[in-house]
């Protein structure tokens, strides 16, 4: 495993592996002895949830599922509440991809209980490519949860339709997060990525714990604050598909970022959308929409504990991780158009 922490030794005894989040231990269902602060597999997250890592590593085994603080388990697209804080307009962010890594991990929109796993391309696992002088993801990449960019409405601005998946969020932030951490965050910003004919929305925000918080409120902060930041983002986006022999990307607005109140409308519009999938007012199409604590239990949507332990207990134990491929560290050149 590539990381940059180097966690100290750990005598466990129990039955099923589980991570610590903000300080709070969440037990297993056998005895747990910690002798130390950190572990492989354990990471301190966010005090409310708490994921289980199932299967090996950097395998297709792999899968991310999420608790929330009463240990049940929970779907990081439908049951992590949007807003952190309504009246402030402060959203959670689930984290997929941590700054500076390659691995293409996302919300599995259309497996039960949506956990965390790699992206898969022709039965191969998904890294994204260094276009230089990019390594790996530039930001803390993620998603807020009970968002949906449908794709039967057609953007008025953007002309195209949803492409399918939560609005994803780039946290600029000081801290690397960690998978799978739940983090609050301030919207600052919006880019209009149009990827193969859909719209993807590319919020801008940080982390609300970070340091330089406080002196970030809108786009025109990044820039002042941040330079480069924000021309270095387009220009990843435009050009991570090219090794993949596809086209670059393009944007509406001319690659313009979109300020801070349009990108909050944007989040809130894809809300609705969401609200209207969970409500069965839309079709869910090959999406998963089984929650625990969304839905009522008459809809079909509503999961049991019992069936959402099923869906758990049906992957492999947490196992040994496999390799990363060298070829990933690979770095491609390309002229700017």
């Amino acid at each position: 495993m590539r990381s940059c922490c180097t966690f100290q030794a750990l005598d466990l005894e129990m039955r099923m592996c589980s991570v610590v989040l903000g300080g709070l231990l969440l037990n297993t269902q056998s005895a747990l002895t910690i002798t130390a602060t950190s572990a492989r597999n354990q990471h301190r997250l966010n005090m409310s949830f708490t994921v289980e890592e199932r299967g090996n590593p950097n395998t297709l085994s792999y899968r991310l599922f999420f608790k929330n603080a009463d240990g049940k388990y929970v779907s990081p697209f439908h049951d992590i509440p949007m807003y952190a804080d309504e009246n402030q307009n402060i959203f959670h962010v689930v984290v997929e991809v941590p700054r500076w890594t390659n691995s293409k991990m996302e919300i599995a929109t259309k497996d039960p209980l949506n956990p965390i796993k790699q992206d898969v391309k022709k039965g191969n696992l998904r890294y994204v490519a260094n276009v230089f002088p990019h390594k790996g993801y530039i930001w803390n990449y993620g998603a807020i949860p009970q968002t949906w960019e449908d794709p039967g409405h057609k953007d008025g601005d953007t002309g195209c339709c949803g492409d399918n998946d939560p609005i994803d969020v780039c946290e600029i932030g000081t801290k690397v997060c960690s998978r799978g951490e739940v983090i609050k965050v301030k919207v600052l910003g919006v880019l209009a990525m149009i990827d193969e004919g859909e719209t993807d929305w590319k919020v801008m925000a940080i982390n609300v714990e970070d340091p330089e918080a406080k002196d970030l409120n809108d786009i025109d902060d990044i820039q002042r604050l941040r330079p480069g930041y924000l021309e270095a983002t387009v220009d990843w986006f435009r050009r991570y598909k090219v090794p993949d022999g596809k086209p670059e990307n393009q944007f509406a607005f001319n690659g313009e970022f979109k300020d801070k109140d349009f990108a909050i409308e944007t989040i809130k519009s894809t809300h609705g959308f969401w609200k209207a999938l969970i409500s069965e007012k839309t079709n869910a199409g090959g999406l998963n929409c089984k929650n625990t604590c969304v839905s009522a239990g008459d809809s079909p949507f509503c999961c049991s504990t019992d069936e959402a332990k099923a869906v758990v207990g049906g992957t492999s134990p947490y196992g040994t991780e496999d390799h990363i491929p060298c070829s990933v560290d690979k770095w491609f050149y390309y002229e700017k158009k």
